[in-house]
């Protein structure tokens, strides 16, 4: 087999703990086996405001050339307003990058954001080089979610920039994945002028090896406690900016079932890990505030900080069942869906009906898998939501395993050959 080489700019990568790296952390394990030697450029981590994670740093091959650059303090970059990574580093990167390219190594290029900025290094890979350019969106740079804000607010500001910047990122792409059918519906009526033949879904997915590792570790130094004697009930990963709807409704049919079954509510515990999308935000709880509203607190406990990857799995697997929650975002399709299928738990998913996430995991089975619409529609699943709370506490059997062969597309190394076919076409 010829290999070839992919470049993937990814500014974050092991051991940062930002979601983002997963795309690339998958990539570089399982491309060598279809025919394509990938290198990384991304930031080296001494740059990086999160806590690094060793132990995913550890789950990369060691034979992967990884090439890191400087960025700018981000205690320098803050008095200004600024703290993207990708901006900090904006020199260095693209400097490593044109070098990279100059020496002829180079077959395609891969830039996933977010960070999206370094999407605007593809008009020089185009227009100097003429190299292949695939630009990956594993979640849309312009958003409902950014129109919806304060027009003085940062966030309103970084989403007219956005606008701004997509399509000119767009105009020197030979190819552009998302995560979801809908987001690639959404950017072709937004730029109606680009080739739909160009463009896929193909999700994060999962890597079902991760848990072999984690079995394989043993008990994790400072691993995340689940008290004894409780049904654990567990939801890892961000709270999503249009979540608050579907994470009220959970506590409204879980103050029906304290009503109805009591003694049962009495046990089960709902568990929210790693819910801040900040890298050092460890105080402020998002998730606490709507159970005290709903009057559930002394059921619910809230870890706010990003919990480093291994530890996150070892929660899924320790505990009775798993919570998979969406947002009212129709385009949203879960990364987290993937270790949750993958874990060997029973799970409760809520999304909207339009959601990838919804249709991968009905047709897995091994849970319950309610969607809704609108708000309406989702303030009527409450009975449906307390009877599965029920049914994960008490039965859990009945809900079956998930079916292997659903999910297999969405395992990492098929992914990486839906990416390697990318490449070979453009090449």
């Amino acid at each position: 087999m010829v290999k070839r080489t992919v470049l993937i700019v990814s500014p974050y990568f092991p051991p940062s703990t930002v979601a983002g790296v997963h795309r690339a952390r998958h990539l570089v394990k399982h491309l060598p086996a279809v025919g394509w030697e990938p290198i990384v450029l991304c930031v080296d981590e001494a740059y990086h405001e999160e806590l690094l994670d060793s132990g995913l740093g550890a789950l990369v091959p060691l034979n992967i050339e990884i090439i890191k650059v400087r960025a700018i303090s981000a205690k320098i970059t803050r008095s200004i307003g600024v703290g993207e990574i990708s901006i900090r580093a904006w020199y260095f990167l693209r400097n490593s990058l044109l070098s990279l390219l100059e020496t002829g190594r180079i077959d395609v290029v891969l830039i996933s954001g977010s960070p999206y900025y370094p999407m605007l290094f593809a008009r020089e890979t185009k227009r100097r080089f003429s190299l292949p350019t695939v630009l990956d969106f594993q979640d849309p740079w312009v958003s409902h979610w950014g129109a919806d804000q304060p027009w003085h607010s940062k966030a309103a500001l970084v989403h007219r920039i956005a606008t701004v910047l997509e399509p000119r990122a767009l105009r020197s792409a030979d190819f552009v994945t998302s995560v979801s059918d809908v987001q690639n519906a959404e950017m072709l009526a937004r730029y109606p002028w680009f080739d739909a033949s160009r463009m896929a879904a193909i999700p994060i997915g999962g890597d079902p090896d991760d848990f072999v590792v984690l079995r394989d570790t043993g008990p994790l130094q400072n691993e995340i406690e689940l008290e004894r004697g409780f049904v654990h009930l567990s939801y890892v990963g961000t709270f999503l900016p249009r979540g608050e709807a579907v994470v009220r409704t959970l506590f409204r049919a879980f103050a029906r079932l304290r009503v109805t079954r009591p003694a049962l509510a009495s046990r089960i515990r709902l568990n929210f890990v790693g819910t801040s999308n900040q890298p050092r935000e460890v105080s402020i709880y998002r998730v606490r505030s709507i159970a005290e509203a709903e009057g559930v607190a002394e059921a619910v406990r809230e870890i706010p900080g990003r919990v480093f990857y291994l530890h996150a799995l070892s929660v899924l697997a320790r505990s009775n069942g798993v919570l998979l929650l969406g947002s009212e975002e129709p385009h949203y399709t879960a990364s987290k869906i993937y270790p949750g299928l993958m874990c060997g738990r029973p799970y409760l998913s809520l999304f909207h009906r339009s959601s990838s996430a919804h249709a991968i995991l009905a047709a897995a089975g091994g849970g319950r898998a309610l969607a809704f619409e609108t708000r309406g529609e989702l303030a009527e699943l409450e009975n449906a939501i307390a009877e599965s709370l029920q049914t994960l506490a008490l039965t859990p059997e009945h809900l079956g395993v998930p079916n292997p062969a659903v999910y297999e597309p969405f395992q990492a190394n098929y992914i990486a050959s839906r990416f390697a076919k990318i490449f070979d076409s453009l090449v």
